[in-house]
């Protein structure tokens, strides 16, 4: 039989002096048992176990519904259709996929410490995981370029950041990270060949070369960190400078001013785009610098750090609520329903909605 027994011995006593012992089995459980290479499964508390997968099921569930509202408020009203919330769009599709797909396997494959799905669902996780990922890393550089243009040189604006270019731009977006996933997934599979990799039946990882490990550090980490870093150092430098000049010719009448009230909402978008970037780069830096080291790495620390990404894709709503005007009052039609009524969308929600 499989499963190693020991036994545990107990004294137990009562009455005057009876004495008498008990024997308790405590067998190892395995994710397969009827398959001699499978995996051990870890022990988990009934209580814990409950609780987790609550928690977990609350915390999904929360993501999908605060990115559909987003999701519902730039698709529906036709005046967000703007090329800085097309890429909010796309951030946010990125963002509930997370938590619809990403949040529940992930959480399963954690708590039951198995993976019961097989090797082609697993591939498909591995792959579906990673766009997401780095999907999101993707969109955070296009916002920075588009605030870049923006606050740098708001006069090129317009023509240089259109409609047209920026849903081109998510599209190649989307589809390099895609082809860099699948590119990832067949090396790492054709590396476990090569190097006969012993896995055990119930376990869905990866084991990449150094070469894929060494290029994917620098094209997936240090060069679009550094873009967006250099670019949002770059935004506040502009944006504080602004704030001078339009300080000191305040009172040089209503162009100034009219130009003043622009520059101010380009660098309140800024700003807030700049706090998404931030709480994003905060949890996607220790994570990734962290998954290069590997297998030196604590489980427990990177299981911290990836759930960190994953609740990252539930702030960026929060964010929007306390900075976007637009937001609040969309979501206030939304679920008042008068995003219903007849050419809902065509309505103005910044003058037709207190």
């Amino acid at each position: 039989m499989k499963g190693q027994k020991g036994e545990q011995i107990k004294l137990l006593t009562g009455g005057d002096s009876l004495m008498a012992y008990e024997t308790e089995d405590q067998e190892t459980q395995y994710c397969f048992p009827d398959i001699n290479s499978s995996c051990v499964k870890g022990k988990r508390s009934s209580h814990g176990y409950n609780i987790t997968y609550l928690f977990v099921s609350l915390l999904s569930a929360w993501t999908v519904f605060l990115n559909l509202l987003v999701i519902i408020s730039i698709s529906h009203f036709k005046k967000l259709h703007t090329p800085t919330n097309m890429i909010i769009l796309s951030l946010a599709v990125n963002d509930l996929l997370i938590g619809l797909i990403v949040m529940p396997v992930d959480a399963v494959k954690l708590i039951e410490t198995c993976w019961y799905f097989g090797d082609t669902l697993c591939d498909l996780y591995m792959i579906i995981m990673g766009l997401l990922l780095s999907a999101s890393l993707s969109n955070l550089i296009l916002i920075a370029v588009d605030r870049y243009v923006a606050v740098c040189h708001p006069l090129l604006y317009p023509q240089k950041i259109t409609m047209t270019k920026t849903l081109i731009s998510i599209f190649i977006c989307w589809f390099v990270c895609l082809t860099n996933n699948i590119a990832f997934l067949v090396s790492s599979r054709h590396f476990d060949v090569l190097q006969k990799t012993n896995m055990c039946h119930g376990q869905c990882t990866l084991i990449v070369s150094f070469s894929w490990t060494f290029t994917d550090l620098f094209l997936s980490f240090l060069v679009p960190c550094t873009l967006i870093i250099t670019l949002y150092l770059r935004i506040f430098y502009v944006a504080y400078q602004q704030v001078k000049v339009i300080n000191s010719i305040i009172k040089g009448g209503k162009c100034a001013m009219d130009g003043s009230v622009k520059r101010k909402s380009e660098r309140k978008a800024a700003l807030t785009l700049g706090i998404v970037v931030t709480v994003y780069l905060l949890c996607y830096i220790p994570y990734y610098m962290l998954s290069v080291i590997g297998t030196t790495v604590i489980s427990s620390t990177m299981t911290f750090l990836i759930w960190s990404l994953y609740i990252n894709s539930c702030l960026n709503p929060l964010i929007y609520a306390l900075f976007y005007r637009w937001f609040k009052i969309s979501v206030k039609c939304i679920l008042t329903l008068k995003i219903l009524e007849p050419a809902s969308s065509l309505l103005d929600i910044f003058k037709d909605y207190p």
